[in-house]
């Protein structure tokens, strides 16, 4: 991985939490609030001074707008909603470019097991723990936060790990 392991030791500790609470009320709700999109900016803003180098630190806010306009795209398309597209957007900063491919391969298997995961839950007596969830009840939609937020929480643990 082209992440940094230090930068990514120092995203996790405070991404990490964030990430959960998004599947979880995106589950919950069906939506992403707003203040963890906002959270998740600061938490980079903050800490991405600390973590990496200042001429990367300010490159990677361009990922941000790049990550933000084709969220925008696909949202006024109605491929994703739009807690979606602006918690991608905060997330893409902290993803070094050279790990895109391995990105989207880990957002691959996420969304896949999140969504296996979502419909055992939905589908069984697991309902019963969390009986007025509204993603339990929106048809063929599914909670994307759940696969977001897990992938870029797997992303910085193992960039932590495996990272240069």
């Amino acid at each position: 991985m082209d992440i940094s392991a230090t930068a990514a030791l120092w995203f996790a500790p405070f991404v990490i939490p964030i990430c959960l609470y998004v599947g979880f009320s995106d589950m919950r709700a069906m939506k992403i609030p707003n203040y963890t999109v906002v959270a998740l900016f600061a938490v980079y803003v903050v800490v991405g001074l600390i973590a990496l180098p200042l001429d990367t630190y300010l490159w990677r806010f361009v990922h941000l707008l790049v990550v933000l306009v084709a969220g925008i795209a696909l949202n006024a398309g109605g491929v994703m909603g739009a807690g979606d597209a602006k918690f991608a957007a905060a997330a893409a900063p902290m993803i070094h470019i050279g790990d895109l491919r391995f990105l989207m391969a880990l957002f691959a298997a996420t969304l896949l097991a999140a969504f296996v995961a979502h419909r055992i839950g939905k589908f069984t007596g697991l309902r019963r723990l969390a009986p007025d969830w509204k993603s339990w009840q929106t048809g063929s939609k599914f909670p994307m936060g759940l696969a977001l937020g897990g992938t870029l929480a797997l992303y910085l643990g193992l960039g932590a790990y495996f990272g240069k």
